[in-house]
């Protein structure tokens, strides 16, 4: 079996050809392939347990249980689609097999679940080069929160519950002397065109953009799974803090989203710091402005996000790639410095 370098697996369907679901025996045959590789395996961690009431083994869309919980427009009947177990059940298996690659770092892609983490933590703790990353959206948004029909919130895993969001924090905010399992903080950006969400009119749906019938508006299974934030979240993780419900500093942020980053992708020499030789990626940020997500500020091609109507506290006033500025919040961003991604391929380092 063939993977490359630097990739994840899905443990469960997205309905999309070119990435289908593995097996454990998948899962086996690519730990023994890459077992001696300076690489790192990542698992989108979700698998149907051997006996499930849910039949939600797809991740983009899917077809509803063939006995609901409720109504197919109301987020707790998709929430139990999805259980807590889907999580867990795919990353024992993925631990269990990790004696085939000791060397090997594994990470598990947007972990939302806080019951995976005593496993993850005692798998650490026996060897198992093992990490996670979790949200912007499942630290800020909660399962109680979301109104009927509201498929903008729509993700797998999914938006679980405000305890689930607290213990994801308690877990993320451990001090330097307790290791925590969770590494990193990620967009995870999914975007879609608006009409794919299937969002009724009443929640910034329109008529007559042939997205789909009616019936079908609202549907939390027909949607397509995603959250858009790509660009927000800085401003998202400092309005937590900024409200009083998190415990964290500027640094923590950089540490999840810039420095250990970089580490897992073996780029530590060369991106998130701010030190000399490396590269000056620099951004500018007002921590005490505040603005309110609408289309207009969404920096992203389609805009539809969860996040609309949200003030958030925390402006992005300049980005500077490589020394150049290539955009202003006054002038949007700068084409005219040609300033263009670079091809990075750096030795890989194990997973922190």
């Amino acid at each position: 079996m063939i993977l490359p370098s630097y990739g994840w697996t899905l443990l469960i369907s997205l309905q999309v050809d070119e990435f289908p679901a593995i097996s454990s025996e998948d899962v086996a045959k690519a730990m023994i392939e890459l077992a001696n590789e300076d690489t790192t395996l990542m698992f989108h961690a979700e698998m149907l347990p051997p006996i499930a009431d849910s039949v939600g083994d797809d991740v983009q869309k899917s077809d509803p249980p063939l006995a609901p919980t409720g109504p197919l427009d109301v987020y707790k009947t998709f929430l139990d689609s999805r259980p807590v177990a889907f999580e867990t059940y795919a990353i024992d298996e993925v631990i269990t097999l990790a004696h085939l690659a000791p060397k090997l770092p594994l990470h598990i892609v947007h972990l939302s679940a806080i019951e995976a983490i005593p496993a993850l933590r005692k798998a650490r703790d026996n060897g198992v080069k093992i990490t996670a990353e979790t949200c912007f959206h499942y630290l800020s948004l909660a399962a109680e929160n979301i109104k009927s029909g509201d498929t903008r919130h729509k993700c797998c895993p999914p938006i679980r519950s405000q305890s689930n969001q607290d213990g994801l924090w308690q877990e993320l905010t451990k001090g330097d002397d307790l290791d925590g399992v969770i590494k990193t903080v990620v967009s995870d950006h999914s975007p879609c065109t608006p009409n794919l969400k299937l969002l009724p009119v009443t929640v910034g749906g329109k008529d007559g953009d042939g997205a789909a019938k009616d019936k079908e508006r609202g549907d939390f299974f027909a949607a397509w799974g995603g959250i858009s934030s790509v660009g927000l979240g800085l401003p998202i993780l400092w309005t937590e803090r900024c409200h009083g419900r998190r415990k964290f500093e500027i640094e923590d942020i950089v540490k999840w989203c810039c420095v250990n980053t970089a580490k897992q992708v073996g780029l530590e020499r060369q991106k998130g710091a701010l030190a000399e030789g490396f590269d000056a990626d620099v951004v500018v940020f007002d921590d005490e402005a505040e603005f309110v997500v609408q289309p207009s500020t969404m920096l992203f091609r389609n805009k539809c996000s969860p996040y609309q109507d949200k003030t958030l506290r925390g402006v992005v006033k300049e980005t500077w790639l490589r020394g150049q500025k290539i955009f202003t919040r006054e002038e949007g961003f700068r084409e005219q410095v040609g300033a263009t991604g670079q091809l990075l391929l750096e030795p890989r380092g194990g997973a922190a």
